[in-house]
């Protein structure tokens, strides 16, 4: 029996940075005032809500709605009059990626105080969904020019939407220090409705629609948003893990066409939250090819002649059904994604590691942000893994299919004990199962804080001149069994109201970088973040009420493996 997995979460018990175990306050969404803020485009008018001092427009449209005949295509740009619109409740969101209820249990059972934060709440997606969320300051005109914020969500490319990250508290805390902005949020197609692999999908030029979904909306932005009060030559795009992977997808598209539309530059800046480089096999590729096909069996489509157009006619709920007949974010496979961007000449003209390393992108400031325990999240459904050896053939079956054994091997003992794993910094403590700290160290290493790494020697080598900031996150150090876990920045950013030291100093080096393109451009925070490339050092917010600096070389002997066998890693 299926579930969605944020649904199947919904009923437990969340933390705040302030106090593991502490109950994380949000805010209740308020009633619309009877008259809301109104804003008129080339397309419609749209009227929204005014609440706490923040305008907010929610679910405004980018493009045609994906369906029908336009299911499994590129995104068409909106072309008709919508005529006028009430956009003030809750944005809709793009189908989300099923689950079984048994792995379901079982990440609630491991991680109980987690899955409250409203990022993972229950959410029923529908194909119309390509939509906008834009937030500003109240009172805001159409000839101000203030600097904007983009956000993509992550999710693993399978769940989420712009609708769970309300910028609120975060443009107040701007509001208050004199630099406030336009927040716009925006959805892209997930699963297999966004990032659909095999070589049917390559040869219909379908591939990576997500990644055009994203592109169409960063156009929209670029027409739009003046008549919000936003500077389109003032443009910030940000991401949290899959959304990260997104923005630095975004910077290559194209091989790096984002520097010029309509004669000037998409975005000027980018933040990574948890995620960069995501090196991928082509989107025609074995493992591709046999996601399409089991989509494909579970649709009833394996005996048509057009098997993708089998596809395209699919009552929405069986297509929906079909795409999570393969393994999803949140199973034994983990990270090995079954959806995800890939190479398809085009889109993406090779993997994204490749793309760095040969400088096809574009190139500007930049700040990446990593969590200490990244990988704990996904690390709690490999229990039958019981040896190294079992490690080594979970590697190399699910991640690195052309990888040799040898180096796997020097990869899995770089990892030696549970005392030196993730949550790190614990020793003995939060084995849930006997090789679950090595795994989720491995596991965050691999899919965040080493290829970040890798990420910054790349770029700095290939563009020395660009500045990049980067900083580690331990303000949930203590979180029994998961630490300071994947998408607890989130928390912080978007959802302390008792804005705790470190979230503050937080939010003010994004606003402070939105607004000069450098963090420690505007309101003081009590520490310089340095360059990266100048000493190797990371910004630490090493708890609730204070930072310090560490430099980035920890994992040393792991790193050094990753780099030997750099060109293998692509899954």
């Amino acid at each position: 029996m299926k579930c969605s997995l944020i649904r199947g979460l919904s009923g437990l018990a969340a933390l705040t940075p302030a106090a593991a175990g502490a109950s994380l306050t949000t805010q209740a969404s308020p009633e619309p005032s009877a008259r809301g803020p109104m804003v008129e485009l080339s397309f419609g008018s749209f009227t929204g809500k005014s609440s706490h001092g923040i305008e907010t427009f929610n679910g405004i449209p980018y493009a045609e709605p994906p369906v029908g005949p336009l299911r499994l295509r590129p995104p068409k740009k909106l072309s008709r009059h919508v005529g006028h619109k009430v956009v003030s409740r809750r944005a809709p969101v793009c189908p989300q990626m099923i689950m079984d209820r048994k792995s379901s249990a079982m990440v609630a059972k491991y991680a109980p105080s987690v899955f409250k934060l409203p990022f993972w709440q229950a959410a029923k997606g529908q194909e119309d969904c390509l939509i906008v969320t834009v937030q500003r300051p109240a009172g805001v005109s159409s000839n101000q020019k203030l600097p904007v914020l983009i956000f993509l969500h992550g999710g693993g490319y399978e769940i989420g939407g712009a609708a769970a990250y309300d910028s609120t508290l975060f443009l107040a805390t701007a509001m208050r220090d004199k630099q406030p902005f336009i927040y716009v949020a925006l959805n892209y197609r997930l699963g297999g409705f966004g990032f659909m692999p095999g070589s049917e999908i390559l040869h219909a030029g379908s591939a990576n629609l997500g990644l055009l979904d994203q592109r169409l909306a960063l156009e929209w932005v670029a027409d739009n948003i003046a008549r919000f009060g936003g500077d389109p030559d003032k443009v910030t795009i940000w991401g949290e893990s899959a959304g990260a992977y997104s923005v630095l997808n975004q910077m290559a598209l194209f091989d790096g066409n984002a520097s010029s539309y309509n004669g000037k530059p998409l975005f000027r800046s980018a933040i990574m939250n948890s995620g960069s480089l995501l090196p991928a096999l082509p989107v025609d590729c074995a493992k591709g090819q046999a996601v399409y096909d089991a989509v494909v069996e579970k649709a009833g489509c394996e005996k048509e002649h057009d098997t993708l157009g089998c596809l395209r006619n699919l009552e929405y709920s069986a297509f929906l059904n079909a795409t999570a007949a393969v393994p999803g974010l949140f199973s034994y496979n983990a990270l090995a994604l079954s959806y995800l961007p890939r190479p398809d000449g085009k889109v993406l003209t090779a993997s994204i590691d490749e793309l760095i390393e040969t400088g096809r992108y574009y190139a500007i400031p930049m700040i990446i942000s990593d969590l200490e325990d990244e990988g704990t999240l996904f690390s709690m459904l490999q229990q039958p893994i019981q040896s190294d050896q079992d490690f080594v053939s979970y590697l190399s079956k699910l991640y690195f299919p052309h990888a040799s054994k040898d180096p796997l091997q020097r990869l899995v003992r770089a990892y030696p004990s549970n005392e030196q794993g993730s949550p790190f910094r614990t020793g003995s403590a939060n084995v849930l199962y006997p090789y679950y700290k090595r795994i989720a160290a491995w596991m965050g290493d691999y899919a965040f804080q080493l290829t970040r790494r890798k990420f910054l020697e790349l770029a700095t080598k290939v563009n020395p001149k660009v500045s990049a900031w980067s900083c580690l996150s331990s303000t949930y150090y203590g979180t029994p069994d998961v630490g300071t876990f994947h998408t607890s920045d989130l928390a912080q950013l978007f959802y302390d109201k008792s804005a705790t030291a470190t979230t503050l100093a937080w939010r003010r080096y994004y606003a402070n970088f939105v607004h000069s393109i450098n963090p420690n451009q505007g309101q003081w925070t009590g520490h310089e973040w340095p360059v990266w490339s100048q000493k190797r050092s990371l910004l630490w917010f090493k708890n609730n009420s204070s930072m310090d600096y560490i430099q980035d070389d920890f994992r040393s002997e792991a790193y050094n493996v990753f780099s030997d066998i750099w060109g293998s890693l692509r899954q």
